[in-house]
């Protein structure tokens, strides 16, 4: 090594040269950002680490458009937030206005915005499809899409949940109980809407008491659902070298993803088999997937809410509302799915609480070239502003914080389904399942699932808030009713107790 070498000097030298790239990087960045409001932060918030890290006065991550709903915006006074990184990553803005929203999202072949494969990741695990898609790619997946949503279906979607409610009460003891202590909403509605989804959308009929395993000890297709879909952040954040790591969790999930990768593979192969006939008497299933299989060789969000019983069970006038409701409609007799339109305040429950907790928390585009975007004015004032946008930019659509906006929903934090009566489902005002002609097309397949699932219930069961001693029912609510962010954003444990209406005879 040179006698002159200075290991001090290097080092300073080594440091200058990073403070240089970043000045320049946070430079750039701020060019990019067009002068917006906003902050200048180390991570962006959907990147590691900042993703991982909890939401700080430096470092917004994951959780900010939840933890920061109420002041973000209106502290600066603006519907576009610019969060402009200096260490990695690029410029982000971040909108909560739905007119900015239709703007971006509103895809087609002309169109200067689309969604990139990597902010996809998560979605084309098993390859490109509507959600990921864009422009012709997305349209064709539309059109073979869309016929597979219909009244067949959404007849199935009510027998189906009908019937897997009626298998949970019997597998869990319901049945010869008065009270019912639930630890957790979400054990329930969750594995009840994989269950109608497995059946109606694929055609994978579940009891509600299988094992998660399966008798060789490998992983059953239900658990690795389940651990599918409740873990799939992982894939948007972790390298493909992660899953290696002996880490349980990590390990768990690629494995849950292999079976699942086979397993789908297998069912395409046997639904492609009996469509051509090659399988003698081979019924002809409705199921969606199915359907999407035939159409597409023709051709060459669902979510249950489980936020909805929450606030049912601390606000118990607008339960009985819906109670009222359901007896009007319902009587003595089963409900059948030709309720589903008179069933008007229960699915304004359900619409309510998906405003609340939107399931599709962000909506990602980047400009694939300069464009321009008509801004509205500040404070409600009529007419748009333009805001010239560079190419690269990449627009973050906040819909926790569309549907918290006091512009569009005043009071925003107040639970008030009477905002959706008279609302039909397929309503462009429902922002909850996107906005425009990417609006979600399972919209009315979960709304039917919901609506069913809350009838039932509701008819036989009085819902209540798991209080501890002294606690109100709006301190409950600040208190169960957090949120968890994953691929959708979910909500943390709901404890709560059901009450026969009609206490069985002694």
């Amino acid at each position: 090594m040179p006698a002159y070498f200075s290991w001090p000097l290097a080092a300073s030298a080594l440091l200058v040269l990073f403070i240089v790239s970043r000045v320049s990087k946070l430079i750039h960045n701020i060019k990019l950002s067009g002068g917006l409001p906003g902050w200048k932060i180390p991570f962006p918030p959907l990147g590691l680490p900042g993703a991982v890290l909890p939401t700080t006065w430096w470092n917004p991550g994951i959780r900010w458009t939840w933890t920061w709903r109420a002041s973000a915006y209106k502290d600066l006074k603006s519907e576009l937030i610019a969060l402009v990184p200096f260490m990695v990553g690029q410029t982000t803005v971040y909108t909560n206005s739905i007119e900015i929203a239709r703007q971006v999202v509103a895809g087609g072949v002309q169109s200067p915005w689309i969604k990139t494969e990597e902010t996809s990741k998560g979605v084309i695990a098993w390859g490109i499809n509507l959600i990921s898609s864009e422009k012709e790619t997305w349209r064709r997946h539309r059109r073979i899409m869309g016929p597979a949503f219909n009244a067949t279906t959404y007849g199935l979607v009510w027998a189906e949940t009908a019937r897997v409610f009626r298998d949970m009460a019997a597998a869990e003891g319901w049945d010869a109980q008065n009270t019912v202590s639930v630890r957790a909403v979400q054990d329930y509605t969750f594995k009840l809407a994989l269950l109608v989804i497995s059946t109606c959308g694929f055609g994978w009929s579940f009891a509600w008491d299988e094992p998660p395993m399966n008798e060789d000890g490998t992983m059953g297709i239900q658990k690795a659902l389940n651990v599918y879909t409740t873990n799939i952040l992982l894939l948007v954040i972790a390298p493909e070298w992660a899953f290696k790591l002996p880490i349980a969790k990590l390990q768990e999930y690629y494995r849950a993803r292999e079976t699942l990768s086979e397993y789908m593979a297998k069912q395409i192969a046997d639904r492609k088999d009996e469509i051509h006939g090659e399988v003698e008497g081979a019924a002809k299933r409705q199921d969606v997937f199915s359907l999407l299989v035939r159409a597409n060789e023709d051709d060459g969000k669902l979510k249950l809410d489980d936020t909805t019983l929450g606030f049912l069970s601390i606000y118990p006038d607008i339960q009985k509302e819906l109670y009222d409701e359901i007896v009007s409609v319902v009587g003595d007799r089963e409900p059948m799915v030709e309720d589903f339109g008179k069933l008007e305040k229960v699915l304004a429950s359900f619409c309510e609480a998906m405003r609340l907790y939107p399931a599709g928390y962000v909506m990602i585009r980047e400009a694939i070239e300069d464009t321009v975007l008509n801004v509205p004015n500040e404070g409600g004032q009529p007419g748009t502003r333009p805001l010239p946008v560079q190419k690269g930019l990449r627009v973050v659509v906040d819909m926790v914080g569309v549907q918290y906006n006091p512009r569009y929903f005043p009071d925003p934090e107040k639970y008030d389904p009477t905002r959706w009566y008279g609302v039909s489902i397929e309503s462009e005002a429902l922002t909850a399942f996107s906005v425009g002609p990417r609006t979600c097309l399972g919209r009315k397949f979960a709304a039917t699932e919901a609506v069913c699932f809350l009838t039932f219930l509701l008819r036989d069961w009085h819902v209540s808030p798991s209080l501890r001693p002294g606690e109100t029912g709006e301190q409950w609510r600040a208190r169960v009713m957090g949120t968890t962010f994953g691929l959708t954003l979910g909500v943390e444990s709901v404890p709560v107790t059901l009450t026969r209406r009609r206490p069985l005879p002694v």
